[in-house]
C-alpha cells in the first residue's frame, strides 16, 4: 500500500500536544494530542478491503503491510494523532470527550484528488480515554466493519471499514454492564472518511471560548468538505450551518428508509458531513415499532428511539447552532434554520416513502395514507423490509394470511385480516393514480427496499463462528450486503428466528456493543 503518501494537514494546522503519552487528562486549548498505537506482537489479519483501498489510493495489499493494518511497526512518516471533542451526551453536557481508542494516521489522496482519512479503532489508549485500555474486542469490531459496509451498499452516507485484525491478545469486558466481566479477543479496525469531524468538535472550541481557533476549524471544514459554499465572512458561517443541517435530514431519511437505528445519538457521535458514524449499540429493524431502541442504556426513556431520530437530530443541530453563534451572531437566522429544518425532514421522508411503497409523487392526502400505515404495521407486528418486499409482489389473487404471516411477529387473527385487506384496497386504489406504468412503479420500489439487511441476529452468528475460528457465515455475509437489492441467500431474507428475542447482542446491545 501507499503508506508513505499518508499526510497530516490536521495537525499542521490546528494547536495540539505532542506529549505524545496516554495519561488520561484534559487538554484545554487544543483540537489534538500526539499518541502512539500500542502496538500487537501476534496480529492477525480477518478481512481486508481491497477495493476500498484501490479506490481510496491506497493500492494493493504487500504482506509488509498487515502490520500497519494491525498498527504496529508504523513507518516513520506517520505521526499518530487522537482529536479531543466534547458532546451532550442523553441530552447533558458532557465536557471534553474526544477519541478514547480511535487513532488518526492521517489522510490519503487518490488520483482524482479526492481524500480520505484513515483511522484505527481499537489500537491503545488516548490521553481522551476517560481511564479505559482504548482496546476493542472482535464482537464490536465485527460489528463496526459489517455495517459500515453494509450501510454503504445500501446507498447511506457513512464511513467506511479497510481491514479487521485480531491483536493477539484477551480484552476484558462486561458486555452488558450487570457485573459480569469475561475476556473476549481483542481486534481493531481500519476505518476511513472524507473526514471524522463532528458536532462535538465544534462544541469543545466554541464552550473554551476559543474563537479564532473556532473560526479556523470551520474555514478549513468549508474549504475541505464543503466547496460548494463560495460565499465570505457571516454568510459563509451560515451557508455552512445550513447545508450541515440538509445533510444531516437528508441522513435521517436514509436511516429511516432501511430501517437503521443508531443507539447512541449523542451530539458526539453526530459527523458533520452528514455520515453515519460510531457503530455501537444499533440495529436494523425487525418489527417496526417507532418506539424502539436497540441501546439498553437508552432505557427507559428511549430517547433514541427509531421514531424519534428526526426530531433528535434536529435537537443536535441546535446544540451545533449554539456553538457556532459566535461566528454568525444571527439568532434569528438560526431559529428559522431550524425550524425549517422540520419541515425539511418531513417532506423529504415522505417523499422516500412516496418510493418505497411506488407512488410517482407525493400527494396531500398520503400524510393520512402513512399516518394509518404507520398504524398499521405495529398493530400487526410486521417486520419492516420484509412487509414491503412482500407488497412488491401482491396481485389481485394473493391469500393474505398466507401472504403476509411470514412477515409478521404475531398472530393473524380475522379482525387483523380485515383491517390488512382494507388497507391493500386502499393502497391499489392509490397505486391507480400513478402517472407512471406499474412496470415502473415495481422498479421504484426495488431499488427502494433492500432485499438483504444486516440484522443483529445475523451479526450474533457471524461473531459466534468467527470465535472459534469459522469464516464461511462472514464471507456469506459480505457477499449479501455488497448486493442488498438482489436475494442471494433466501435464508438472510426471513423474518428474526423468535429463538433471538430475549438474547443479549440479538434483540437489545449496550454501549460496549
Amino acid at each position: 500500500m501507499n503508506i508513505d503518501k499518508i499526510t497530516q494537514p490536521f495537525i499542521e494546522i490546528f494547536p495540539g500536544d505532542f506529549s505524545g503519552n496516554t495519561i488520561q487528562r484534559n487538554t484545554p486549548k487544543v483540537l489534538f494530542s500526539t499518541v502512539e498505537p500500542v502496538g500487537f506482537e501476534n496480529p492477525e489479519s480477518i478481512i481486508f478491503n481491497e477495493k476500498l483501498s484501490k479506490e481510496i489510493g491506497l493500492g494493493k495489499l504487500d504482506e509488509k503491510d498487515f502490520q500497519f493494518l494491525a498498527a504496529t511497526n508504523l513507518p516513520k512518516n506517520i505521526k499518530t494523532y487522537a482529536t479531543a471533542y466534547a458532546g451532550h451526551q442523553f441530552g447533558n453536557w458532557a465536557g471534553q470527550l474526544g477519541d478514547g481508542r480511535a487513532i488518526l494516521a492521517g489522510e490519503i489522496t487518490n488520483e482524482a484528488g479526492e481524500k480520505n482519512e484513515i483511522q484505527w479503532k481499537g489500537a491503545g489508549a488516548t490521553p481522551y480515554s476517560r481511564h479505559a485500555d482504548g482496546r476493542a474486542v472482535l464482537r464490536s469490531s465485527v460489528r463496526e466493519y459489517l455495517m459500515s459496509e453494509a450501510m454503504f451498499h445500501l446507498g447511506v452516507p457513512t464511513t467506511r471499514a479497510l481491514s479487521l485484525s485480531l491483536t493477539g491478545e484477551n480484552v476484558v469486558r462486561d458486555m452488558m454492564y450487570s457485573g459480569n466481566p469475561q475476556e473476549e479477543k481483542g481486534a481493531v479496525v481500519v476505518r476511513t472518511a472524507e473526514s471524522f469531524l463532528r458536532f462535538g468538535h465544534f462544541e469543545l472550541i466554541s464552550a473554551q471560548k476559543e474563537i479564532n481557533t473556532l473560526i479556523d476549524l470551520v474555514d478549513f471544514t468549508v474549504e475541505n468538505y464543503f466547496k460548494n459554499i463560495k460565499s465570505e465572512g457571516e454568510q459563509k458561517y451560515k451557508d455552512f450551518f445550513s447545508e450541515v443541517c440538509i445533510r444531516t435530514a437528508n441522513l435521517m431519511v436514509e436511516w429511516f428508509r432501511v430501517g437503521f437505528v443508531h443507539g447512541v445519538m449523542n451530539t458526539d457521535n453526530m459527523s458533520i458531513l452528514g455520515l453515519t458514524i460510531d457503530y455501537g449499540p444499533y440495529s436494523m429493524m425487525d418489527g417496526y415499532d417507532l418506539n424502539f431502541t436497540p441501546n439498553t442504556t437508552d432505557l427507559p426513556g428511549r430517547r433514541y428511539a427509531f421514531g424519534k431520530q428526526g426530531q433528535i437530530s434536529q435537537w443536535n443541530l441546535w446544540q451545533l447552532a449554539n456553538s457556532l453563534f459566535p461566528l454568525v451572531k444571527d439568532e434569528k437566522f438560526l431559529e428559522e434554520t431550524l425550524n425549517r429544518y422540520g419541515n425539511y425532514f418531513w417532506e423529504a421522508h415522505d417523499k422516500m416513502l412516496c418510493k418505497k411503497f411506488g407512488f410517482d409523487e407525493l400527494k396531500k392526502s398520503d400524510e393520512e395514507f402513512f399516518t394509518n400505515w404507520q398504524g398499521l404495521m405495529q398493530e400487526l407486528e410486521f417486520d419492516y423490509n420484509l412487509f414491503f418486499n412482500q407488497l412488491e409482489k401482491i396481485d389481485d389473487n394473493s391469500n393474505f394470511e398466507n401472504f403476509f404471516s411470514k412477515v409478521s411477529y404475531g398472530n393473524l387473527d380475522e379482525a387483523k385480516l380485515q383491517k390488512l385487506q382494507h388497507f391493500i384496497e386502499i393502497y391499489q386504489l392509490r397505486l391507480k393514480e400513478n402517472i407512471i406504468s406499474r412496470k415502473e412503479s415495481l422498479d421504484l420500489m426495488k431499488k427502494n427496499n433492500p432485499k438483504f439487511i444486516l440484522r443483529n441476529y445475523l451479526l450474533f452468528e457471524c461473531i459466534e463462528e468467527l470465535n472459534i475460528g469459522k469464516t464461511e457465515m462472514l464471507d456469506e455475509l459480505i457477499k449479501a450486503l455488497e448486493n442488498p437489492y438482489e436475494e442471494i441467500f433466501p435464508e438472510f431474507s426471513a423474518k428474526r428466528p423468535s429463538g433471538y428475542d430475549d438474547v443479549s447482542g440479538c434483540s437489545m446491545l449496550s454501549c460496549s456493543s
